[in-house]
């Protein structure tokens, strides 16, 4: 029981009501108090009472706090008072704040982002509600390129890869085929199915660790779970997930409200619970959390792939120039039938929850029109996962370019209209340039959005800006009439109520990467057996002899999870005379080009409602559907200004 339903509390002060029993306890029981809605300037001490057989009808004093908030007007917040076997209640606080709304024209800033891999500082202007303009800064140098000159190209895996322990894979691979360009080698088919099996499983892992882990809680709203009804959740989930293993959603909850209990959110510390733009239901937000805690196992699983044909997790060491080197793992029948065993777990973790749950998710948020905000006109995708030695044709995935959302033509990609232009990035020169010719010389200045704010460069396809990834890669596919991908597609426009339009926007590239993994997944079944089939019809080799070029120029690509990636390399007198680097989130993270055009994220985050510009939940969302990864960097500060700055954890 509480004395009010409702109370208002004066900004800066406070308020107080009372809670005690209906009825005596059989045993101690605690009645916690969570915020699961509203406001986080409104804070109840404190967060747990103790009630037992004696003191089960003395009312005790909740202190409600204000704190102060110049940014928004009567805030609000809900909480949630529960306990094991007690019927549950709420109160609802209202702040009496008198500062007025903020006014038109302001500044945005999220610095760092956080949840992603590497340093990146977004900027917007909120006019009326809306983002009228956007930056994206990546905050950190990216030395690789200088550090390859001089040495032996074959040294540019090793070093390439470790450029980033999430994409783990993804670079040598992509050095490993572009010295095989530049010599003129052809792998034999087993190296390329094992490279491809290591590919899928990076794509694989990736994609669940990013949904859950990196992008789930911008829709989920964890304190929200607490309020949920364990059993209505269960339903959900039979309903919702039919095949996937069993989950005690009681147990789940009380871990989170033990977690809540202590205080110590830790990576949920700074999170939004409560705002607006939620819109789950206690239940499914009880039933994403479940599936949160899981895919921290079955992506620990999906990284042994690597280790079983790849030798270690992070950067599998198996890929080599020429082929790869795992010929004795390929001779244990054991190899491949544990390999399998755990690719059909995460084959069933894909089918039965990740791809239900982003279902549900589209849902749920086409209603506040996420099927329209995020989105980017031009996609571009390097095609993936070779079948056979002829590149584009023998790509499993297409490679191609679709332009202003027309699904109904798919361009060819011409490797030689890539330009990476400098203007407003720091480096030396103004001019664009194709990689071969790129050059990587630093030239820092003081942050200027009218002129160079970012240690991204500017890629441009044809002067156009590219979003890359899962989106281009599955809408490249579908409108190339790939089969499974097209099934895939359909079926989740069916079941969610989304028009194919609506993949153009943050929940159709949060969609394409649970259609893409299930896609891949299924394929990689299939190359397992033909790897069996070869191995066991006496085809063992998976390393291709070749004799090194003295003066060459070579390229490799590759679909990363995040998106196209390419290396191009310049061989003099047997070295390395040049080595240039174009990465996915170079491409969607870009700063402006040469002729002020905005880059896919700036583009996409243009006219996003902003309900709160304090909490901008809404930015947040978008940024992470992108998956940004700014790679391996060095750090660089403005000595001179000797500038501190206050980070928030968001």
């Amino acid at each position: 029981m509480t004395s009010v339903s409702s109370l208002k509390v004066p900004e800066g002060g406070e308020n107080v009501f009372t809670v005690w029993l209906s009825e005596r306890p059989a045993r101690r029981v605690a009645v916690r108090i969570v915020r699961t809605e509203g406001s986080e300037y409104l804070v109840p001490q404190p967060t747990a009472i103790r009630f037992d057989s004696n003191n089960w009808s003395v009312p005790v004093r909740v202190l409600v706090k204000s704190l102060t908030d110049a940014d928004s007007v009567n805030d609000t917040a809900t909480f949630s008072l529960f306990g094991s076997n007690l019927l549950g209640t709420t109160v609802t606080a209202v702040q009496e704040d008198s500062s007025q709304p903020a006014s038109s024209g302001t500044r945005v800033v999220i610095d760092p982002v956080t949840r992603i891999e590497g340093h990146l500082k977004i900027e917007t202007q909120v006019d009326n509600g809306r983002v009228t303009g956007a930056w994206s800064t990546a905050t950190l140098f990216r030395g690789i390129e200088l550090i390859l000159n001089g040495r032996n190209p074959t040294d540019a895996p090793h070093i390439t890869q470790r450029l980033c322990g999430v994409c783990t894979y993804i670079h040598m691979l992509t050095a490993s085929r572009c010295i095989e360009t530049t010599y003129g080698v052809s792998i034999p088919e087993n190296a390329r199915i094992v490279r491809n099996l290591l590919l899928g499983a990076q794509f694989i892992h990736d994609h669940i660790v990013h949904f859950y882990h990196l992008h789930a809680m911008d829709w989920v709203d964890l304190v929200s779970a607490l309020g949920a009804d364990p059993i209505q959740t269960e339903r959900l989930a039979e309903s919702l997930t039919p095949d996937a293993d069993p989950i005690d959603f009681v147990a789940v909850q009380s871990r989170l409200a033990a977690f809540v209990e202590t205080g110590r959110l830790g990576p949920f510390a700074n999170a939004y619970w409560g705002h607006t733009a939620y819109r789950f239901s206690p239940e499914e937000n009880l039933l994403m959390t479940a599936h949160y805690l899981e895919a921290l196992k079955k992506q620990a699983e999906v990284a042994r792939l690597h280790a079983i044909l790849g030798g270690k997790n992070p950067h599998p060491q198996s890929v080599v120039v020429g082929g790869v080197t795992c010929s004795g793992e390929l001779g244990k029948p054991s190899t491949l039938d544990l390999f399998r065993e755990i690719l059909n777990g995460a084959t069933k973790f894909v089918n039965g929850v990740y791809l239900p749950d982003v279902r549900l998710l589209a849902s749920v948020y086409k209603n506040s029109g996420w099927d329209a905000i995020g989105g980017h006109d031009h996609l571009m995708s390097f095609g993936e996962f070779p079948q056979g030695p002829d590149e584009p044709e023998d790509l499993f995935l297409p490679r191609g370019i679709i332009l202003d959302r027309n699904l109904g033509d798919v361009y060819p990609v011409d490797m030689g209209k890539i330009l990476e232009h400098v203007a407003h990035s720091w480096y030396e020169g103004s001019s664009a340039l194709h990689p071969y010719d790129g050059r990587t010389t630093p030239l820092f200045t003081p942050m200027d959005a009218e002129d160079r704010y970012s240690w991204l460069k500017a890629p441009r396809y044809d002067g156009l800006p590219m979003e890359v990834g899962p989106l281009a890669r599955v809408l490249t596919a579908y409108a190339s009439g790939h089969l499974h991908v097209t099934q895939e597609v359909n079926d989740f426009l069916g079941a969610t109520g989304l028009d194919v339009t609506g993949m153009f926007s943050t929940l159709g590239r949060t969609a394409a990467r649970a259609i893409e993994t299930v896609v891949i997944a299924d394929a990689m079944l299939e190359w397992v057996e033909k790897l069996e089939t070869n191995i066991s019809q006496g085809v063992r080799q998976v390393f291709e002899i070749y004799s090194p070029a003295l003066e060459a120029r070579g390229e490799g690509f590759n679909e990363a999870p995040r998106g196209a990636l390419g290396h191009w390399l310049s061989v003099k007198s047997g070295k390395i005379g040049n080595y240039q680097l174009v990465v996915p989130s170079t491409w969607n993270f870009s700063p402006r080009c040469g002729n002020n055009e905005p880059g896919p994220v700036e583009k996409a985050l243009m006219g996003t409602p902003v309900a709160d510009t304090s909490k901008p939940l809404e930015l947040l969302r978008i940024l992470h559907s992108f998956d940004p990864c700014i790679a391996c960097g060095v750090h660089v500060i403005d000595m001179e200004k000797h500038c501190s700055h206050m980070v928030q954890v968001l």
